[in-house]
């Protein structure tokens, strides 16, 4: 096997690629290499996993460095195209070493996020752009970027550009370069128009084909598990118990999002990646699976082009995909760089004939077994000591938390001198006073709340509250508060006086009652709300015969 130094790359990179701990080049790399550094065109195929990151960003950086050109103010020296916005991440993150080690500057765009950091990056002068086509092309037609400096063009993951509809911004953006530059394209396969992207922009492209992406690598190890409807999730969570990382495939954003609830209510902590975050929320996911705190990540098929994560033992398709090409870009998140790999596809009664010619398409043969939660068969596919951690069910013993608060206002500490017992009275249903005197729970099944959507001693105030008879309150209220507001409008108060009158005791109960100022004395005017009593001041049973002699008086 041939070293990056004989292969023509130069010093200051095979130095740093050695603080990175790689020494040896992968056969994509190998093949191109020599080509690529000599300025040719290249168009190298093979599937996911292969090290094709590399195999292009050596060469860009080697140019860059060689040609010792200044970077000028939005016109950046090389450009990189990725479809989505984790995959150009990803890329910057590898290039990132090589140009810091050769003096060069880097930067990533991509759509999600506010346009302005990355307007002022591109004005301080830039040598390798990583970008998706679209944010770029408003970049350009906004005045603040332009291709006409660009040395050599990256395409990467371009079938999955043309899957996704880009491919009318790429070539707009293509015919920006200039003719002379360099081009490398990379990519699992020729069809879906990459052929002609090739035929319009590549001179003479040398072509490299180091395996089939038509075909999964020997390194992964293919199972099915036919399975009942009903046991799908209880062998999921058996599977995923285990120690390691594993990817979780899904069809669609919502059953991503809900399979994640479910199993953080079981005790697997996961993490979800689905079109519907925001860029923030994506890379906080990412960044909790890559540093172990989960270590499951469910995801829709935005996970299963470029997405690298290190030591990925295990894939599941909880969902079979449609296609098989979807299926061996998934099952590609494991097995990557020659390291071994399980890919474990759920299958039901139903699914059967999908999931046989899926797995024909794809040219796999997996092991086919009938299973049930607890068979010893999940033992052996994911081995290792199951373990589960409990959700966050209780707020800090430093504040308790109350049994239900007044209002979505009402601090939680303002609860500490309140009567524990709850109260059953006009305008409360026995289902709500229940609801008052426990704490809510998690659910383990239906919709449940993961730990990140437990309250933590402030009240839940995410919607309106149901009232018996149906109708949504624009605020939550509890009984007492009800009947307060029925005593009032039967006294002839207005409902809107009762509120004024209400307001400042919000901002002033807690001072009242922490003073032991008992309702009613002659520094506070009455109102037609009843006010939570201290313990001192003669408790519910005074409380409840008062409440009586005036429901005889009217």
């Amino acid at each position: 096997m041939q070293t990056f130094t004989e292969l023509g790359v130069p010093a200051v990179l095979t130095t740093a690629l050695d603080r990175l701990g790689i020494t040896t080049p992968f056969p994509i790399q190998a093949a191109t290499l020599p080509d690529s550094l000599a300025g040719r065109d290249v168009l190298g195929r093979g599937r996911t996993g292969s090290g094709k990151t590399y195999a292009f960003a050596i060469p860009v950086v080697a140019r860059l460095a060689a040609s010792r050109a200044p970077a000028r103010p939005g016109r950046p020296r090389a450009l990189i195209l990725a479809p989505t916005r984790e995959l150009a991440t990803q890329i910057e993150a590898t290039v990132r070493p090589l140009a810091d080690a050769a003096g060069l500057r880097t930067l990533v765009v991509f759509g999600g996020v506010g346009p302005n950091p990355q307007i002022k990056a591109l004005k301080a002068g830039v040598d390798v752009l990583v970008a998706c086509p679209g944010r770029l092309d408003d970049h350009i037609r906004g005045g603040h970027a332009s291709l006409e400096a660009v040395e050599v063009t990256v395409l990467d993951e371009a079938d999955h550009m043309a899957d996704l509809g880009f491919l009318p911004v790429v070539r707009r953006l293509m015919s920006q370069t200039p003719s002379g530059g360099q081009r490398l394209l990379f990519s699992a396969t020729l069809d879906n128009g990459v052929d002609v992207l090739v035929r319009s922009f590549m001179h003479k492209p040398v072509t490299h084909h180091v395996d089939s992406a038509a075909q999964a690598p020997v390194e992964m190890d293919h199972h099915v598990l036919h399975v009942r409807d009903d046991d799908r999730f209880g062998v999921l969570v058996e599977l995923l118990a285990a120690p390691g990382r594993s990817v979780v495939f899904t069809r669609t954003k919502r059953r991503a999002k809900v399979l994640t609830r479910q199993l953080n209510a079981a005790g697997v902590p996961a993490v979800e990646l689905h079109g519907n975050l925001a860029q923030n929320a994506r890379n906080r996911n990412l960044s909790a699976f890559s540093d172990g705190t989960a270590g499951t990540l469910v995801a829709t098929d935005i996970a299963a082009r470029g997405i690298h994560v290190d030591d990925v033992a295990l894939v599941i398709h909880a969902d079979p995909p449609v296609e098989h090409k979807a299926y061996l870009h998934r099952s590609g998140r494991t097995a990557r760089a020659g390291a071994r790999g399980t890919v474990i596809t759920l299958m039901t009664d139903e699914q059967q004939a999908d999931v046989r010619d899926l797995a024909r398409k794809a040219g796999i043969r997996p092991v086919t077994t009938r299973t049930r939660p607890g068979d010893a068969l999940l033992a052996e596919l994911a081995p290792g000591e199951r373990t589960f951690t409990a959700p966050v069910t209780t707020p800090p013993a430093s504040r308790p938390a109350p049994s239900r608060p007044a209002s979505p206002e009402a601090p939680a500490e303002g609860t500490a001198g309140r009567s524990r017992r709850p109260r059953r009275g006009r305008g409360a249903s026995p289902e709500s006073s229940a609801s008052a005197a426990q704490p809510s729970a998690p659910a383990t099944t239906g919709r449940p709340r993961t730990a990140a959507q437990e309250p933590t001693g402030r009240p839940r105030t995410a919607g309106p509250a149901r009232e018996p008879g149906g109708e949504s309150q624009g605020r939550v209220q509890s009984p007492g508060r009800r009947r307060g507001a029925r005593r009032g409008a039967g006294s002839g108060q207005s409902p809107e006086s009762g509120q004024a009158q209400r307001e400042p005791s919000r901002g002033s109960g807690q001072a009242q009652r922490g003073s032991g100022q008992a309702r009613g004395s002659a520094s506070t005017p009455r109102s037609g709300t009843p006010q939570q009593r201290t313990t001192s001041g003669g408790g519910a049973a005074a409380f409840s015969t008062r409440f009586s002699d005036r429901r005889s008086g009217r």
